[in-house]
């Protein structure tokens, strides 16, 4: 158990009762406590949330500490009733000071003990790297310059730069689903006020094939391999948590990366790339977090994230990731996180880094466009959902009813070989019968078992695929809304031109920078159509391989069973 004369921190015999059931970690630290057990505190400067204290039985051991409240000296039995159970987010998120919805499913149990929100490279909080949330939006968001004759309640009524840079939704979780976003980032660029001088080699260019537009290929192709999870922990135990090793090949030199970094990136490039639907991360786990399946299931949905940034011509090449990928000494790892979350390119702002064709698009082919994304982008959606609870669903089958029902075939076949073994004594001999029935049974209690192995083979990572397109799909709809407030706002600008409140040269610089970000938006949607074209047809190539050589083997095991009734 923990010692608590080896940590410096308070000492005292205040008691406290347990508001809920917690279940320690086997192997840790950790103490079991139930719901109503009162406790004796011994330490509660270990950190993180965390207090240490003794139970009625003598045990020692940590616990959370928003999971009990301290006993009041006139209270002989608190009955108070307990709220509903915090979740570890709340109790110990030493990354900020983000406080996730009750709605949230994605954060039901908190990263600094599922995935270990401390960090062994930078415990800094956001306090100690620079400003906090609030701070970092209004040191990015400067107030904008109105143009000549502008009311400033029509600059600043609608956008903000980076409207959504905390506030928005953390991980794979999206809001406002298919619903118009109020607010756009990135107004500074789309009025002209953004002052910013990008450098050649971080341009990104929009070229035209045939009819459509595309994003200039990646020049130099890789790929990263998401391999060897392992079971890790830090201050003498107390945390534990699962790494993954990340090797590029470009270069070959092997990073280790936690959940907790992939979700910090996750958040940079949501709100960099505005026009670009993120990938999706796997979802956090409840329990089961050490798990060696769960642990395989969730490298496997890491590795389709990894996929998908690697084939992006725009997300392949941007800092963050790189920094993420290649960044091995501690104090360049904070220089670059630092950089990337005081990053002021956010939202539409990243836009001024593109270089597109000096044609100007009809508002109206956009429009169609957009409006066709839309429809089809809602159907995709429910199906993708659909597609992925038929995976579910097919896993828990055939895990279950299945492989029972098959089991169920061959003991029953098995039963009846023993039954005739009872009578090998007579002058029929019934042995090469008994023996091919009693084979019968066990083919079939095989078939149970390649039941219940088949799911890891077919329709577990085809969930994992349109887990995947699930995030993808449902982040369209944002992606959409931030065009149609950028289009809306050159509107807004039409009519100030109109009642003579903006030049001519500025509604024009309005209407360059709308060409730029609907240029965007189509070289998106064409690399989504395009990707996923060759990505889904070699997904499902897999899959029914993989039904054909299951049904294959159920096939050849029958046949085999078969000759010994024929010989």
């Amino acid at each position: 158990m923990y010692n608590a004369s080896k940590v410096q921190g308070s000492k005292m015999s205040t008691q406290v009762q347990a508001l809920y059931d917690f279940t320690g970690e086997p192997g840790t630290t950790e103490m079991s406590i139930t719901s109503g057990e009162i406790l004796t505190l011994i330490n509660t400067d270990i950190g993180e949330g965390w207090w240490e204290g003794r139970n009625s039985r003598g045990e020692t051991g940590l616990f959370p500490a928003a999971y009990v409240r301290k006993v009041t000296p006139d209270e002989s039995a608190p009955t108070k009733m307990a709220p509903p159970a915090p979740r570890y987010d709340q109790a110990a998120d030493d990354w900020g000071d983000h406080q996730y919805s009750a709605g949230d499913n994605n954060y039901q149990r908190a990263a600094s003990h599922d995935e270990g929100w401390d960090d062994d490279w930078e415990d800094d909080t956001y306090s100690e790297i620079g400003p906090g949330p609030q701070q970092s939006k209004q040191a990015v968001n400067q107030p904008l310059t109105p143009l000549p004759g502008m009311p400033i309640s029509d600059l600043n009524h609608q956008m903000d730069d980076n409207s959504s840079t905390f506030g928005s939704s953390v991980g794979t979780v999206r809001k406002n689903k298919f619903a118009p976003s109020s607010k756009v980032s990135g107004e500074s660029y789309l009025l002209g006020t953004l002052n910013v001088e990008v450098p050649d080699a971080d341009k990104i260019y929009i070229e035209q094939e045939g009819d459509a537009y595309i994003w200039s290929p990646i020049p130099q192709p890789y790929n990263v391999t998401v391999a060897s999870p392992k079971k890790e922990s830090k201050f003498k135990g107390i945390k534990s948590f699962i790494a993954y090793q990340l090797t590029p090949s470009f270069n070959n030199i092997q990073v280790s990366r936690r959940y907790k970094h992939f979700d910090w990136l996750h958040e940079r490039l949501q709100e960099k790339f505005t026009l670009i639907p993120i990938p999706p991360l796997p979802d956090k786990q409840i329990s089961g977090r050490y798990d060696e399946q769960l642990i395989e299931r969730r490298r496997v949905q890491l590795q389709e994230f990894v996929d998908w940034m690697c084939k992006h011509p725009v997300l392949s090449r941007s800092e963050v990731w790189q920094h993420f990928l290649t960044c091995t000494d501690e104090k360049r790892w904070k220089a670059g996180k630092r950089q990337a979350e005081r990053d002021n390119l956010l939202g539409l702002n990243y836009c001024i880094s593109l270089v597109v064709p000096e044609k100007a698009l009809l508002q109206s082919q956009v429009d169609h466009i957009t409006e066709q994304c839309h429809i089809f982008m809602n159907s995709m959606d429910s199906s993708v959902k659909s597609l992925t609870n038929m995976c579910i669903a097919q896993t828990k089958r055939f895990q279950g009813p299945y492989k029972s029902d098959c089991q169920k075939v061959g003991e029953a076949f098995y039963n009846l070989g023993n039954a005739l073994s009872l009578d090998e004594g007579t002058i029929v001999s019934t042995s090469k019968l008994t023996s091919a029935i009693k084979m019968a049974g066990g083919a079939y209690i095989e078939i149970g078992r390649m039941y219940e192995e088949q799911p890891k083979y077919d329709f577990e990572p085809l969930g994992d695929k349109f887990h995947l397109y699930k995030g993808i799909v449902g982040s369209f709809p944002d992606v959409l809304a931030n065009h149609k407030a950028a289009v809306q706002k050159k509107k807004e600008c039409e009519r100030l031109r109109a009642e003579n409140k903006m030049e001519r040269e500025q509604l024009n610089e309005v209407f360059r920078r709308n060409n730029v970000i609907s240029y965007a938006l189509l070289a998106e949607i064409n690399h989504f159509k395009s990707e996923r074209t060759v990505d889904l047809n070699a997904t499902m190539q897999k899959f029914l391989k993989q039904q054909i050589t299951f049904y294959k083997k159920i096939v050849d095991k029958l046949e085999t069973t078969l000759q010994q009734f024929q010989e």
